[in-house]
């Protein structure tokens, strides 16, 4: 099951609808979406490795767009959204924890967040909530998640046919490993703060 869904995921990176898909994911992983965009800009741009700039800008625009939409959340529909969110990823303790060391260190959590599997989206409600400057919100959010997203894409541009190979070959153990990460990111909102 999981290669054929790695073969359909492969599949859609070549189709008229990838950089859509990829703009969309981008956008709703910033603000509620628990699965990353890396789930289709890796194969994206193993399929089609001279596009590894257009795809990492994708990624980041849409992303720190969407990003925008979690703060407005927690700015402004707090009680009716972001509340419901962050319930569905059982993070009310740590997000009530957080405040204290966000006044100090807030600019500093979206880039941390920004970067790793922590659940981003926690962070772009929290710094709406808090009030965090908007500017340096944005600001932040850019550096952060142009640093991830290019990153990502310049290696998969330059090690393509090797990693796309070891993908391939261990795509049981990757997939495990991602699924790790990506749960510790969220077990990590709750003890973390």
């Amino acid at each position: 099951m999981l290669r054929r869904l790695y073969d359909w995921t492969m599949s859609l990176a070549a189709t008229r609808h990838a950089e859509k898909a990829l703009a969309g994911v981008s956008f709703v992983e910033s603000s509620f979406f628990p699965i990353p965009p890396d789930v289709l800009l890796i194969p994206m741009v193993l399929a089609e490795r001279a596009k590894w700039i257009r795809y990492a800008l994708i990624c980041t625009v849409s992303s720190v767009i969407g990003a925008m939409l979690g703060y407005l959340i927690g700015a402004f529909l707090f009680d009716i959204v972001g509340e419901p969110i962050l319930k569905l990823y059982n993070a009310e303790e740590s997000f009530a924890r957080m405040q204290g060391w966000y006044a100090t260190w807030g600019g500093w959590g979206v880039l941390f967040a920004a970067i790793t599997p922590f659940p981003y989206k926690v962070l772009t409600i929290f710094s709406g909530f808090v009030g965090m400057n908007l500017v340096s919100f944005i600001i932040v959010s850019i550096i952060g998640r142009g640093l991830r997203f290019f990153l990502v894409s310049w290696l998969l541009y330059h090690f393509g046919a090797p990693i796309r190979a070891f993908i391939e070959r261990n795509l049981g153990l990757l997939f495990t490993l991602f699924m790790v990460l990506l749960i510790g990111g969220f077990v990590s909102v709750k003890y973390l703060f």
